[in-house]
């Protein structure tokens, strides 16, 4: 199944059929302020077995969480006062932060890293933040990719390949090639391990 979304202005209908389908145990991809994602709840683990299987993922290689804000975060990761000011600063936006996993009682253990770290995202995307306010909760995350990694980002490629994989395709038109940057806060101070759409220029001073 395809819907057209509006990327700043997101129908309803549109949300609230994608987010029927994720508490149902559904996967959907839809479209960030950087990429397509493929989702899922996180609450889901037959819906989580689904998107490694999609991906051809390692299990050893946790997604990341979208979160609708940093209060969401809270819940499920451990926020110390200096990221808690990076993230403030930087959120929403195309950045993927690295922190300590919380209390993971709530959800699959497959979600959290071998370092006990789970990543999370606050994507500057209407589509994204509206989906996850009406599922309830956060969405597993991975970019939309071919088997080689490259990504996708052309709604008609999207639906040559995924069309009968998943459940709902959210149609945004074409998006930018760039992923997030990824952000370690676990330490004292943040570590870039992925260079992206987020300028990290500010580090330098």
């Amino acid at each position: 199944m395809v819907i057209e979304v509006h990327l700043t202005h997101p129908q309803p209908r549109a949300v609230r059929r994608a987010a029927e389908l994720l508490a149902a145990g559904g996967i959907v991809i839809y479209p960030t302020d950087t990429v397509y994602g493929l989702g899922c709840s996180v609450h889901d683990k037959n819906a989580i077995e689904r998107i490694h299987f999609v991906k051809r993922q390692r299990e050893d290689r946790p997604f990341s969480f979208i979160c609708s804000d940093l209060t969401h975060i809270s819940e499920y990761a451990i926020v110390s006062n200096p990221a808690f000011k990076i993230m403030k600063r930087l959120i929403p936006g195309p950045y993927t932060f690295i922190l300590p996993a919380g209390r993971m009682t709530q959800f699959p253990k497959i979600l959290v890293s071998r370092r006990r770290t789970v990543g999370i995202r606050v994507p500057d995307s209407p589509v994204a933040q509206a989906l996850v306010r009406e599922l309830g909760n956060p969405i597993l995350s991975t970019s939309v990719t071919t088997e080689e990694g490259e990504l996708l980002n052309d709604p008609e490629r999207i639906r040559e390949r995924f069309l009968n994989t998943v459940d709902l395709i959210l149609d945004g038109g074409p998006l930018l090639s760039e992923p997030s940057t990824v952000l370690d806060l676990t330490g004292d101070t943040p570590v870039v391990v992925r260079n992206g759409a987020g300028d990290v220029s500010w580090l330098a001073l």
